[in-house]
């Protein structure tokens, strides 16, 4: 194995670590009955669309062979299986609405990711994937 693609694979591993640790979190804000004050500053909707927005931007660098299309896919059944759980809880509810944030979320990343490629932390990263899928 080359050494582009140890670098590509060891970074992939990070990104899926940091975002099993967002999925985790996102799930506990989403389900809990605890007030977080700096959730719960902001409005919910910006609350999804910032989360949605970091999401896409993990699942984009932990699984660089998969296409957008899958990426939105499936952060969108996961956006769905929160608010069904959320359907289930007495203290919370179920809202397309934020449903909605979400696929908001995925699109901002959608417009901004090639901007990403400018910012000297993520670059790297994406110019080895870029090298090791070659």
């Amino acid at each position: 194995m080359s050494k582009l693609h140890t670098i590509a694979r060891d970074r992939a591993t990070l990104f899926r670590v940091l975002l099993a640790i967002a999925l985790l979190a996102i799930f506990f804000l989403a389900t809990t009955r605890l007030k977080i004050p700096v959730a719960g500053d902001m409005d919910d909707k910006v609350n999804h669309v910032i989360a949605f927005f970091v999401l896409a931007l993990l699942v984009d660098f932990s699984f660089p062979a998969w296409t957008f299309r899958t990426k939105v896919l499936v952060l969108i059944a996961y956006g769905l299986s929160i608010e069904i759980t959320q359907a289930y809880l007495p203290y919370r509810s179920c809202s397309l609405f934020d449903l909605g944030a979400d696929a908001g979320g995925l699109a901002l990343y959608g417009i901004c990711q090639p901007a990403l490629r400018y910012l000297p932390v993520l670059r790297k990263g994406l110019e080895d994937t870029d090298r090791a899928e070659k």
